[in-house]
């Protein structure tokens, strides 16, 4: 059966999906296959393990953390009060226990005897300042968090999170963003002296270069985040893909990340191992409803049957990436629906759409990605395009003027993106497709009620209810392109086995 997680609102919690499928079913069902290449998990210590990153963190600042990148490291040195296991269920990390019965008041009972790096102890005073820092910040999930009324501190151990309104999906943004650290922590010590609790200790950060990480002693209390792989981690920025794999030829590396497909035979040749995993990400083209012609839902239909996804997915992007009918990745995610198919290529039905539109003799258009993106993936979208009229200019950008370019009106109103992790896709929806939403260029009524009402329901069936009912009601008025599934390709030598790679594609370098 599909796999979906999520908190129900009942007398009991936090709950697992009942009867869920194990992932690997689960992935195949969805037409996913499980991993390329296996590995023999190692539990033996490193004194040194170095990952080379596709670049160096954007920000440190948990507010304001935005990119896997930077996740993995700020998941390694802190902790949430919740987790994602390696299935997609959200389990209490800091968190001995969280319950609600009515989405609206969440009780937290923190476990007792921990203490942050620097040894002060954690206690509820760390949930607040947290929820206040994130809610005061210009952060582009902020409003997420204003929801919050109140952090009512019951004792050190005992809080309750209440909000306005019934919010199901809180739990799935907590487990991301709501990382605790100590009254010391401040916007000169996220890059200096990070303080949190989490696996790993901070050393050093050289800037442009890497960042230095050693392992927390004390993180023996049977953590879901499993327990530090080596005595000391380096995370390196590497921004060439060719210098990764030359790295972990030369034993420079032990783990690399964001591999091209088309290097996977190198690494394979350095003796290493080629892990590609289906993570919970999705990738898109938004499509800016606010400028024409993309006003119209027949020219928003007409481009998502111009590309022949499938194969470029195929061709330029992984054997395992699958044309999504949605926004929606796969089954361990809520809101995947098995029964919605997919546009088909077709590019004559692309081209009466756009007559129908009045767009017989096409139009020319933007489309912008981020400098860190495939640019092949995006010149074969745009070449289809244009085979059925649509003048595609391609358009890069440096990653942190991309990211502060979504709901700019005069930026171009087609944009290429991935997302993730996406268990729970309401901070996409919220933030992206929502009309109020922080990133958003899309006014649509419809969306707008089936959003929020899936955010305030509390049953998790009827909450899948309304996301599927979205999915297919963005067949009608398409919001973007729909693309793929997204994949993450990893190098491993065999000094690294001992990792594991997860559906949010943070690099935690852990093991259980």
């Amino acid at each position: 059966m599909n796999r979906s997680t999520d908190f129900t609102t009942t007398r009991r919690g936090i709950v697992k999906a009942a009867g869920a499928a194990s992932l690997g079913a689960a992935l195949m069902k969805a037409g996913l296959p499980g991993l390329v290449s296996a590995q023999t998990p190692v539990t033996e210590t490193l004194d040194e393990l170095v990952i080379d990153l596709s670049g160096g963190p954007d920000n440190l600042d948990p507010a304001l953390t935005y990119s896997t990148r930077d996740w993995s490291i700020e998941h390694s040195i802190y902790d949430a009060l919740l987790h994602f296991d390696q299935d997609g269920n959200i389990v209490p990390l800091l968190a001995e226990s969280f319950t609600t019965e009515d989405a609206i008041t969440f009780d937290v009972t923190l476990r007792s005897g921990l203490t942050f790096h620097d040894s002060t102890p954690v206690t509820t005073e760390a949930i607040k300042r947290t929820v206040d820092h994130i809610v005061a910040a210009d952060s582009q999930v902020s409003s997420l968090f204003r929801g919050i009324t109140e952090v009512k501190l019951i004792d050190d151990l005992h809080a309750q999170i209440i909000t306005a309104e019934p919010s199901a999906w809180l739990p799935s943004q907590i487990a991301v963003w709501l990382v605790l650290y100590p009254e010391t922590a401040g916007d000169d010590t996220w890059w200096t002296n990070p303080v949190g609790t989490g696996p790993y200790k901070f050393e050093s950060y050289e800037a442009g270069n890497q960042f230095t990480l050693v392992r927390n002693e004390t993180y023996t209390w049977g953590s879901p985040k499993g327990t530090p792989i080596a005595d000391r981690v380096i995370f390196r920025f590497v921004p060439e893909a060719a210098t990764r794999v030359a790295d972990l030829s030369t034993g420079a590396a032990h783990l690399i990340a964001s591999v091209p497909s088309d290097q996977i035979a190198a690494v394979e040749a350095a003796g290493a191992t080629a892990l590609i995993e289906p993570i919970l990400g999705t990738a898109f083209i938004r499509i800016a409803t606010d400028t024409k012609p993309f006003d119209d839902p027949l020219v928003r239909q007409a481009v998502n049957y111009a590309v022949d996804v499938q194969t470029i997915a195929t061709e330029l992007v992984s054997s395992q990436a699958r044309r999504l009918a949605s926004i929606y990745p796969d089954p361990r995610g809520l809101g995947w629906d098995d029964t919605l198919e997919p546009f088909p290529y077709d590019p004559d039905k692309a081209r009466e759409l756009l007559a129908e539109a009045g767009l017989a003799d096409g139009f020319d258009t933007t489309l912008q990605l981020a400098a860190t993106d495939n640019t092949s993936v995006v010149e074969a979208i745009a070449a289809q395009l244009g085979e059925v009229g649509i003048n595609v200019t391609i358009e890069q950008a440096e990653l942190a003027a991309f990211n502060e370019a979504w709901p700019d009106p005069s930026a171009p109103p087609l944009r290429y993106a991935t997302w993730r992790p996406l268990y729970d896709p309401h901070t996409l929806l919220s933030l992206v497709f929502l009309s109020s939403g922080y990133l958003s260029r899309l006014d649509s009524a419809r969306t707008d009620e089936l959003i929020t009402s899936a955010a305030a329901e509390g049953d998790l069936e009827k909450r899948r209810d309304l996301y599927h009912e979205l999915g297919r009601f963005f067949q009608e008025e398409p919001p973007a392109i729909f693309l793929w599934n997204v994949t993450s390709i990893y190098g491993v030598a065999a000094e690294a086995a001992g990792w594991q790679p997860r559906g949010d594609e943070y690099i935690v370098p852990t093991h259980e």
